[in-house]
This record gives C-alpha cells, sequence and structure tokens, in this order.
C-alpha cells in the first residue's frame, strides 16, 4: 500500500508540473534581445484580434492575425512552443511578414489569452488548428494558400496536423524540435530534470492527464506522419537534449512525402534560429516558397 500511495502521489506530482499552466522552474523565464525587438515590432504592426471556439469544448481561444501589407492568398499559421505564446514567436512573424506572407498566430488551449486549465501538447490543439485554419480559407478566400510553421511543441503540433485530413488550401509544412510522441517527450523530461524511469510513473502520468480530457497514449507524430501527404521540412539542433535529437530521425522515416531534414550544429532545443539567423530564414522562407502553387 505504501508503494501504491507513492506511485500516486508522484504520479499527480508529475503530471501538474508537465500538464498544468503555470510556471515552470526548467523553463527560462528570460526574453532574448532579438526576440525582444521583434515582440516590440509586433505590438506596433497592423493586425487584428481573432476568436475562436475550441473543438469539443467551449474554452474560447485567442490569435493574433498579422495581414501582409500587400494583399496575398499567402498565409503561415504558427504554432507556439510549450508554455509560450503566440508573442514568443515574434522573430518569425516578422520574416514571414517580411516575405510578404499573412500570418495567423494562436495562443493554443492553457497558453496566453487563450482560455484552458491543462497543456494540450499539440494533439489536443490540432483539432483547434483545422478550424483555425478554416477561418482563414473564409477570411482569404477559397484559392488561399497555407503553411504550416512550429517549433518544439509547435513543431509537435503540426506533425498532429499532418496526419488529419487537410483542406487542399494547405501545402507545406515546417517543423522545428517537435517530439515523437507525448509519452516519450514525458519520459525524456522524467530522465533529464527527476532521473527518472519511464516505467512505472509515465503510463501513470498519461493515465491521469487522459481522464476526462485526451488520449495521451494515442499522441504519436509518428502516427500522424505516416498519413502525411504534405511537403515537409525537419529541422532539429544537433545538441537538443530538452527534445532529444534522436526524435527527429524517427520521425524523417515515419514520413513518406517530399521531405528535408536539417540538423544544426551546436544547436540546443529551439536555439536553431538564433545559432544560424539568416540561414534558417532563408531556408524555412525559401521552403514556403517552393512549393506556393
Amino acid at each position: 500500500m505504501v508503494i501504491v500511495a507513492a506511485m500516486a502521489g508522484a504520479s499527480l506530482y508529475f503530471y501538474n508540473y508537465a500538464f498544468v499552466p503555470s510556471r515552470k522552474t526548467f523553463l527560462s523565464n528570460k526574453t532574448e534581445p532579438a526576440v525582444a525587438q521583434a515582440q516590440n515590432w509586433l505590438h506596433r504592426i497592423n493586425k487584428q484580434t481573432w476568436r475562436e471556439t475550441a473543438a469539443g469544448s467551449n474554452l474560447q481561444l485567442v490569435a493574433d492575425w498579422v495581414p501582409a501589407t500587400q494583399a496575398t492568398a499567402k498565409t503561415i499559421v504558427v504554432a507556439h512552443g510549450y508554455m509560450n505564446t503566440k508573442e514568443d514567436m515574434a522573430r518569425q512573424i516578422e520574416f514571414f511578414h517580411e516575405a510578404g506572407f499573412n500570418v495567423l498566430a494562436p495562443d493554443d488551449r492553457g497558453h496566453g489569452q487563450s482560455q484552458g486549465n491543462y497543456i494540450g501538447y499539440g494533439y489536443a490543439d490540432r483539432l483547434d488548428y483545422l478550424k483555425w485554419i478554416n477561418r482563414v480559407i473564409r477570411r482569404v478566400g477559397p484559392n488561399s494558400q497555407i503553411g504550416f510553421y512550429g517549433v518544439s511543441m509547435g513543431g509537435a503540433t503540426v506533425m498532429y496536423l499532418s496526419g488529419e485530413k487537410l483542406p487542399k488550401q494547405v501545402v507545406a509544412i515546417v517543423e522545428d524540435c517537435g517530439y515523437t510522441s507525448i509519452m516519450d517527450e514525458l519520459a525524456a523530461q522524467g530522465r533529464e530534470l527527476f532521473s527518472l524511469p519511464r516505467y512505472p510513473l509515465i503510463p501513470a502520468v498519461a493515465l491521469t492527464a487522459s481522464v476526462g480530457r485526451y488520449n495521451v497514449f494515442a499522441a504519436s507524430t509518428i502516427a500522424a506522419l505516416n498519413h502525411n501527404s504534405r511537403p515537409i521540412f525537419f529541422i532539429h539542433g544537433a545538441k537538443d537534449t530538452f527534445v532529444p535529437t534522436s526524435m527527429v530521425h524517427r520521425e524523417y522515416a515515419a514520413d513518406h512525402s517530399e521531405k528535408k531534414l536539417w540538423i544544426v550544429p551546436k544547436a540546443g532545443h529551439a536555439q536553431s534560429l538564433k545559432m544560424q539567423p539568416q540561414r534558417y530564414q532563408a531556408r524555412v522562407v525559401g521552403w514556403f516558397n517552393a512549393h506556393w502553387r
């Protein structure tokens, strides 16, 4: 009984640590100067606030719509990372805007201005993004061309999306350092932060998270990528330990569409843009430009 009680207590603690929105001690709360500069730009730029109801829920979600300076049918939907917000994507929003694209930047459930008391890790959020995509099509028109871009949890989000039945307007995807599954990422963080074994704790945490929320056990980007038909560009830092670099090789192998892989030397988690800003921007924008119809 003591062991069972200890396991229950540990799984509840780790569930709150991983799934309940709050300040996380293992995440830096410092804003890099380049991001702060881009955020100042984002505050000044012409944009609109969009609102949407979460899929299968009455949660209210919020997104920034940043229209291109000159009217275009090309739109990038950007997905932010774990405990980040749309404003943390300011550098990417700015360079996509400079490239002449519209940009839609949502806050995921439980993040930023959006409602929610648990973190969806991109899997619960993927169905919300389908609603955002349809919103873009209604706004821009049936001739819309849409690209997905995500970093970290956002990278997983766009990979989860790739396995859904997508509108024909979706043309290409870029994912940066997304994980293979929620279970794998929980195990990686349990090992990295607490030196915990995967079994039996992680399945117990996943079971706790799944009750009345969403099926954590089914949340596999590998399974989603098996169904992907859109061109996808995988990016990952060579020194990533938060989402181990080994994960991207499994993701790349699982995908059967047109694809490209870039392992960025010496880059840690979500640091590829910081390490090689000019090359990163050129390659990401170039991927979308190569696939617009």
